[in-house]
C-alpha cells in the first residue's frame, strides 16, 4: 500500500485498521471458544486478539510521532531558560525550595556564566542520608553530563525521543559545547505533537 499510493501515513491507517478488526476478530471468537467449553483455547484466542488490536494502534500512533517530530531541531522545543541549581546549594534546599516546588525530577547543576557541572537527579537525592541534606550540597552530589541524560542542540528530535524511551527519562539537558542552551521535556514534544495532527491532515 505504501508503495502504491506513496503515502506512508495513510498506508499504516490502512493496515492497523485491518490489523485491529482482525483483532477484534479474535476476540470474538476466543468469547464464542469460551462460551462453548473451550476454556483454555477461549482464552488464548481472546489475549492474541486483544495483543493484536493494541500493536495496531501502537504502530500507528509511533508514525504520526515521527512524521511530526523528525527533521525538528530540539532548540525548537527546549525551554532556554530553566530552572537551574548552583553547585553550592545544599542538598535541603535543593528539596525544599526545589524540588517540592518545581516539582521536576532533573535540575542542571550551573556555575557562574552558565557552565554546565551536570545535574542532580531524585536518585542521588534518594542516596543521601537525611542527616547529611544540610552539610552536602549539589556539587557533591551531581553527576556529569552524559549520553544518558544529555543531547547536542543541533540533535535531532526524534534522537532525544529515543534516549527518553531508552533511559525512562522525561526531562534532558541541552547542551552548547560545555554550556546549558536548555531543557528539553517529552511534555513539551507531546505539546506540540498534538496540536500538529489536530491541524494538519
Amino acid at each position: 500500500m505504501w508503495g502504491w499510493k506513496k503515502n506512508l501515513r495513510w498506508a499504516t491507517r490502512v493496515a492497523a485498521g485491518i490489523g485491529s478488526g482482525f483483532g477484534l476478530f479474535l476476540i470474538f471468537m476466543g468469547i464464542l471458544q469460551f462460551l462453548g467449553g473451550n476454556y483454555i483455547g477461549g482464552m488464548w484466542w481472546f489475549f492474541i486478539g486483544m495483543f493484536l488490536r493494541s500493536a495496531a494502534k501502537m504502530s500507528y500512533s509511533q508514525i504520526l510521532v515521527r512524521k511530526a517530530l523528525e527533521g525538528e531541531a530540539v532548540g525548537r522545543f527546549m525551554k532556554k531558560d530553566p530552572v537551574t541549581v548552583s553547585p553550592s546549594t545544599t542538598v535541603e534546599e535543593l528539596v525544599e525550595d526545589f524540588i517540592y516546588r518545581h516539582q521536576y525530577k532533573l535540575f542542571p547543576v550551573v556555575e557562574e556564566g552558565n557552565l554546565l557541572r551536570g545535574c542532580v537527579t531524585m536518585r542521588q537525592v534518594k542516596e543521601i542520608p537525611r542527616e547529611k541534606w544540610q552539610s552536602k550540597t549539589a556539587g557533591d552530589i551531581a553527576v556529569g553530563c552524559s549520553p544518558e541524560n544529555s543531547i547536542d542542540l543541533q540533535s535531532d528530535t526524534m534522537e532525544a525521543l529515543a534516549l527518553m524511551t531508552r533511559t525512562g527519562s522525561s526531562r534532558l539537558m541541552v547542551t552548547e559545547g560545555n554550556r546549558l542552551a536548555g531543557i528539553i521535556s517529552l511534555k513539551d514534544m507531546m505539546k506540540f505533537f498534538e496540536l500538529k495532527v489536530e491541524l494538519e491532515p
